[in-house]
């Protein structure tokens, strides 16, 4: 991904799950155009209808959070439980089997998916202000180095969750997120940004 990008939530694509029990909108992806098999890290929203077991996904680690709704509870493992509250990241192995129970009625969740070993990240819910900080080596986020672009994957993702979200970035105009409206940040764009909210936001501060 390129050092800045708006992602509006009115362009996603709904893509139903096998078990029926929801739908997910991929946000971003890291590199571009990745398959499931083929991602370093991947971010997206998904809206849960129903009780169920979540797709294996081994050797990848998942952050978790629900975002509208009341919460979902995790069995991983068979064993683990994990209450997911919402606004509270919960991570878990993606390889684990793992069925999530609904506290009461449908949630939407922001997973971020991370292949163990090529790729870390933070999530932080914000409310007020805040300035962004991103990991260490974003500087090259143009993907232009020689690492053969894998740089473009150091940045920040920013998504409003509730209420209006305004990120002010040197060289570029005032960008006014509504809900899941999210814009990526990479270079010295996403370690001098500022942000403010009048509600919630998800800062996901992710390297590969």
């Amino acid at each position: 991904m390129g050092p800045s990008r708006i992602l509006r939530a009115a362009g996603r694509t709904a893509v139903a799950w096998r078990n029926g029990g929801g739908v997910t909108r991929e946000v971003a992806v890291h590199p571009p155009g990745a398959g499931w098999d083929a991602f370093d890290w991947r971010v997206s929203l998904a809206e849960v209808t129903a009780d169920g077991p979540y797709s294996p996904l081994p050797g990848v680690r998942r952050i978790l959070t629900v975002v509208a709704g009341a919460g979902t509870e995790l069995t991983v493992a068979g064993a683990s439980r994990l209450r997911a509250d919402r606004y509270r990241p919960c991570a878990f192995p993606g390889g684990a089997a793992t069925a999530g129970r609904l506290l009461d009625g449908p949630v939407v969740n922001l997973n971020v998916m991370l292949r163990e070993g090529r790729a870390r990240a933070t999530v932080e819910m914000v409310r007020g202000s805040r300035r962004v900080v991103a990991e260490p080596g974003s500087e090259s986020g143009t993907g232009s180095g020689a690492d053969g672009g894998r740089s473009a994957g150091h940045g920040v993702l920013v998504m409003a969750l509730e209420g209006r979200t305004r990120l002010s970035a040197p060289g570029e105009p005032v960008v006014t997120l509504e809900r899941f409206d999210a814009v990526w940040l990479a270079g010295a764009r996403a370690a001098a940004a500022e942000l403010g909210t009048d509600g919630v936001a998800a800062v996901v501060t992710l390297s590969a």
